[in-house]
């Protein structure tokens, strides 16, 4: 029986060419998506699982809100671990990091600059799982300056990984460490991605609002973090109440392997991914397999007006339903197994490209496991795609069946027509969202961040030579007309936390009683002119007084509007300047107009500038000419080397800073505009496949229409009215949802564009234009036909 069904169901195909092959292509293209997004989904939620003790990890970050303000901060200050281990029993161990520990390495000529190296504490290998290749786990990071590489940055710096430990590499020709051990690289899906570790020195101290430290606690066995949670108010009253004053504050714990999907806070250690977006992009996928499902048994329902004869035929000699239900399943399951050898294709064909467009490393499992997959995929798919269809054909009655008058049935009709919506549906607010996405995308992109990016560069001085000499490298790099202006500050702008702690500010003539969280930011007196930054009130800081360097603050529009400062200039401030709570004082002397200092992800902050110590000034900002972006740089790093010839410098342009926070969302972007390409392309195979069977089945009254004189025009309009009427009813459907999703997506940017109506209406209208075109095709073929060819059709 079996072999006789496959029989039959090869001849099937090879009869009908055109529906088989837009069925294959269409089931094929939906199912290589599906696979994509799977691999994709999959590898997203395996972030940090790989630990060993991933279930007892946990993650310290904080929230505080106060009257025009809040803090939702990733990292915490210096003295929240060995507190929180001291004062809690289920914490068995801490670990903190700092990724500040990047640089210029250098081992004999060979020099390589490692922007991911982390600071941490000796106790990283006991709580996370890092494999150890060469060196002691134990003792690697317990003795000062000593420091572990990855494989990849081992290899590349001695050849041979196995001979790095105990060599001496040095950051910047002034720090030299002890290679101590070499671990595997750090696998792609860990939210902490560093080629090296650093050992933190021992004395790393900072105010309990100094947040530049990331905190990791590893409990004890039985302990459920949400307990140890419930107790943090008590921590916040014991250390913190004095610094913070009367602010809703509270501290959580978030498990390490939630980080990378559902934490979204300032400053990450790495841009993480977003539960909401992976959620996307799976409904897409689905809805890509769904779309092509629909097509399948559209154009199977189409084909079976063709098969009702054969229907009567077969039950007129005896065939029994089941029967012709096995017959039809095996149809439709030998055409989804075809269509899953095609989609194994496209999968490795696409899969590299894919790869890059999403920055991924994904792969496939091995031969026997994807066949497998292949199979059991594609023989469920053609089970619930084709149950549909052949119940319907099965229960064809035989005489009705032979007389050829079962295909006018209102309710197929209908439930075809449904399935056409549906698919639009689906297509028009694809449309919609990427539109939307482009538009942000564009928006972040091109916004006025309150400074000019163009044509300025940043590097960093890790020699302390070098910085007691700032001036000096200034003024040398302002002798080339390739510089127009150069600035010292302390930290990059653009992709990282410029840090931030709590001040008082002075309130009816005397100062708040609780401090208040601002960022903190050092630069010297040339920062403005370089950045292009606009005093809008008082004065900039200047060389020319003295006093500026320790009495003088610059704050920005956001923090003198949360004050209710109206005049700010000569209002004062007072700070922390060590951990033992010793305070000191300065005069607000202007107000510059709001800049951003991070992404459009996060709000502008309140922020105050200060002159930097020498020691501070380890950032330099150069503004270069113009069209001379080359010979600029060589300049600065000919200049460079006559202040440390040995040091090579790794130059970042602020645009390029900015536009890095925005990848993640920049890659989205791409993979949902391929997905949703592909969702008009099979929707438009569906729609085509629909559009011939519609014009062969009025051939007839197509050459009646032409003998009367009907115009080409007249029977296109004809046979292309149903179909538009359908797609308009999807536009109405698709609108409100494109709106609803794209509305959560741009939640998660502080400053975005509005959704727009002429987005939406342009998404329909394309989606019109497109079906037109297809179904316009056939339409013209069958109007063009001779009408006596037409009249003799049977």
């Amino acid at each position: 029986m079996l072999r006789n069904h496959i029989k039959i169901t090869i001849r099937t195909f090879w009869k009908n060419k055109l529906f088989s092959g837009l069925n294959v292509i269409g089931l094929g293209i939906g199912m290589a998506a599906v696979w994509l997004m799977v691999l994709y989904v999959v590898d997203e939620l395996s972030y940090d699982r790989f630990h060993t003790k991933a279930d007892r990890i946990v993650r310290v970050v904080q929230y505080a809100q106060w009257p025009g303000g809040n803090l939702k901060l990733a990292p915490t200050s210096a003295p929240f671990a060995p507190a929180l281990k001291a004062d809690y029993p289920e914490v068995e161990k801490t670990v903190r990091f700092n990724a500040e520990g990047g640089g210029l390495i250098t081992f004999g000529d060979k020099k390589m600059d490692v922007g991911n190296i982390f600071f941490t504490d000796p106790t990283v290998f006991d709580v996370f799982t890092f494999p150890f290749l060469y060196g002691d786990p134990g003792t690697s990071l317990t003795k000062p300056q000593s420091i572990v590489l990855t494989r990849t940055i081992a290899e590349n710096l001695f050849g041979d990984a196995s001979k790095a430990v105990g060599k001496v590499v040095e950051f910047s020709n002034h720090y030299p460490n002890t290679v101590t051990g070499v671990i595997e690289d750090v696998p792609t899906n860990s939210h902490l991605q560093f080629k090296a570790l650093r050992s933190l020195p021992d004395n790393y101290t900072g105010g309990w609002q100094n947040a530049e430290l990331y905190t990791y606690l590893l409990l004890t066995e039985g302990s459920h973090y949400k307990t140890l949670e419930a107790k943090l108010p008590g921590f916040f009253q014991k250390y913190l109440k004095k610094e913070m004053g009367n602010v809703d504050y509270r501290l959580e714990l978030q498990p390490l392997t939630s980080i990378h999907l559902h934490s979204q806070l300032d400053y990450e250690i790495s841009p993480n991914g977003n539960a909401r977006t992976v959620s996307i992009f799976a409904a897409v996928a689905a809805l890509i397999l769904l779309i092509a499902c629909i097509n399948y048994v559209n154009l199977y329902i189409a084909r079976s007006l063709k098969r009702t004869r054969e229907v009567g035929v077969r039950k007129a000699i005896g065939s029994y339903r089941q029967q012709l239900i096995g017959q039809f399943l095996t149809e439709s399951m030998l055409m989804t197994l075809l269509a899953g050898l095609v989609s194994a294709g496209m999968v490795v064909v696409a899969l590299p490209y894919f790869n890059q467009m999403a920055d991924k490393a994904l792969a496939l499992g091995s031969l026997p496991s994807t066949l497998l997959i292949v199979t059991l995929f594609s023989l469920t798919i053609g089970a619930l795609s084709g149950l549909y269809p052949a119940l319907k054909m099965s229960g064809f009655r035989p005489v009705a069946a032979l007389r050829n008058q079962v295909g006018n049935q209102s309710g197929s009709i209908l439930f075809k027509q449904s399935l056409v919506v549906f698919q639009f549906v689906a297509t028009v607010a694809l449309l919609a969202c990427s539109g939307i996405v482009y538009q942000q995308m564009r928006f972040v992109m091109h916004k006025d961040l309150g400074f000019n990016k163009e044509q300025v560069l940043t590097f960093h001085i890790g020699s302390e030579a070098v910085r007691q000499r700032i001036d000096a490298l200034k003024e040398a790099l302002l002798r080339s007309p390739l510089i127009e202006s150069a600035s010292a500050a302390s930290n990059p702008i653009g992709n990282n936390n410029i840090g931030g702690t709590g001040m008082f500010f002075e309130q009816n003539g005397s100062f708040t009683a609780d401090a208040q969280r601002v960022q903190k930011f050092l630069v010297d007196a040339d920062y403005a002119k370089t950045l292009e930054i606009n005093v809008l009130t008082g004065r900039n800081f200047s060389e020319s007084f003295k006093s500026d360097a320790s009495d003088a603050v610059l704050i920005n529009e956001t923090l003198a509007k949360q004050l209710g400062w109206k005049e700010a200039v000569g209002k004062r401030v007072k700070y922390y300047i060590d951990q033992e709570n010793h305070t000191a004082e300065a005069q607000v002397i202007g107000v510059v107009r709001d800049f951003h200092t991070y992404s459009l992800q996060h709000k502008i902050e309140p922020l105050v500038l200060q002159m930097p110590s020498t020691l501070d000034k380890d950032n330099v900002y150069v503004r270069i000419q113009p069209a001379k972006t080359t010979e600029a740089l060589a300049y600065i790093q000919s200049v460079y080397r006559t202040f440390d010839p040995a040091s090579t410098l790794d130059f970042h342009f602020l645009d390029e800073n900015f536009s890095q926070q925005y990848k993640a969302e920049q890659k989205q972007g791409e993979v949902l505009l391929t997905f949703t390409i592909l969702a008009v392309l099979i929707a438009c195979l569906g729609l085509f496949g629909l559009a011939a069977f519609a014009a062969e089945q009025r051939t007839k009254e197509i050459g009646v229409r032409k003998v009367l004189g009907a115009s080409v025009a007249s029977i296109v309009t004809l046979l292309s009215k149903d179909f538009l009427k359908l797609i308009l009813i999807a536009i109405v459907m698709a609108t409100p949802l494109a709106w609803y999703a794209m509305n959560q997506w741009l939640q998660s940017f502080a400053y975005k564009v509005d959704s727009t109506w002429w987005v939406f209406a342009l998404a329909g209208l394309l989606a019109i234009v497109i079906a037109l075109l297809t179904v316009s095709f056939q339409s013209i073929k069958a109007a063009l036909m001779n009408p006596v060819k037409s009249l003799k059709t049977e």
